[in-house]
């Protein structure tokens, strides 16, 4: 009879251990430095629980459970970066002349030749002052903000267009 309520209290406890942890995989990430990975580290381990594992391109986001995975990938993206896997932020489409892009991880020299070469690929571009640890960056021409923002999520770099 003891036996019964033994066994019924370990698997209790055993099952009460489990969570279901959960990964989230973004890949294509911008992540050209140590001040990348500690940009992607930070964005990631703000939000309380998440952890991040990361290597040249990819960054594996582990939580408790997948809404809190998922707003790890949010703060990614806010923190100027974007991988395949994360939702890219919503943009209206229109036809500019100039464009102001705000919030993209610059941080080397390694990052404004990235961001610069994914600005130039859009077709009506024809100038940006993108630097080195700058907050923003106007882009100048006659060109899609759609299009803008696809070359920039393509090369693993997220912002906000106005």
């Amino acid at each position: 009879m003891r036996l019964l309520p033994l066994l019924s209290a370990t698997l209790l406890l055993s099952l009460s251990g489990l969570h279901a942890e959960s990964t989230l995989t973004l890949t294509n990430v911008h992540n050209c430095c140590k001040g990348c990975e500690k940009g992607i580290t930070a964005a990631v381990t703000k939000v309380s629980g998440a952890t991040a594992a990361i290597d040249k391109t990819s960054v594996v986001i582990t939580a408790a459970d997948e809404a809190t995975a998922k707003k790890a990938a949010a703060s990614l993206v806010e923190g100027g970066y974007f991988g395949t896997g994360a939702e890219a932020p919503a943009i209206a489409d229109a036809k500019v002349k100039s464009a102001t892009v705000s919030g993209v991880h610059l941080c080397c020299g390694k990052c404004v030749t990235a961001a610069e070469k994914a600005v130039k690929s859009v077709s009506g571009v024809s100038s940006h002052n993108a630097e080195k640890g700058a907050k923003s960056f106007t882009v100048e021409g006659d060109f899609s903000t759609a299009a803008l923002q696809k070359a920039l999520l393509g090369a693993g770099f997220s912002g906000s267009i106005k």
